[in-house]
């Protein structure tokens, strides 16, 4: 049988390119430190900010606490010694521990609720 074809003897079609609407963007980390935001153009000229480097965490009621630490990121344990935040991440403040309920990459602030 020839090379690059089926049993039957049709031809496979190679995979098309991807659009650049179907790209990757660049990855982003979220380190503890310095308040960090940058704004990017998006599809219909829209605008998404990216948080790049954050310091405090938003939880219900109203209030706006400091991150002291990171405490466990759930999803890699390694991320958590590189004080990178992500969603699910245990940080430690001032009230305790709070976890971070929304994807800071997507929303430009962090988000977070009370676990003790």
């Amino acid at each position: 049988m020839k090379k690059g074809r089926k049993i039957s003897g049709g031809k496979y079609i190679k995979q098309r390119k991807k659009k650049l609407y179907e790209l990757a963007g660049q990855k982003r980390i979220i380190k503890l430190g310095e308040d960090k935001r940058k704004i990017k153009r998006t599809r219909g000229g829209n605008q998404k900010t990216f948080l790049l480097g954050a310091k405090f965490v938003n939880i219900p009621k109203n209030k706006k606490l400091e991150i002291k630490n990171v405490l466990e990121t759930p999803s890699n344990r390694f991320l958590a010694r590189q004080n990178v935040l992500t969603k699910g991440t245990i940080v430690e403040t001032e009230l305790g521990k709070v976890r971070i309920t929304n994807r800071p990459t997507q929303e430009g602030m962090i988000n977070g609720v009370l676990i003790e």
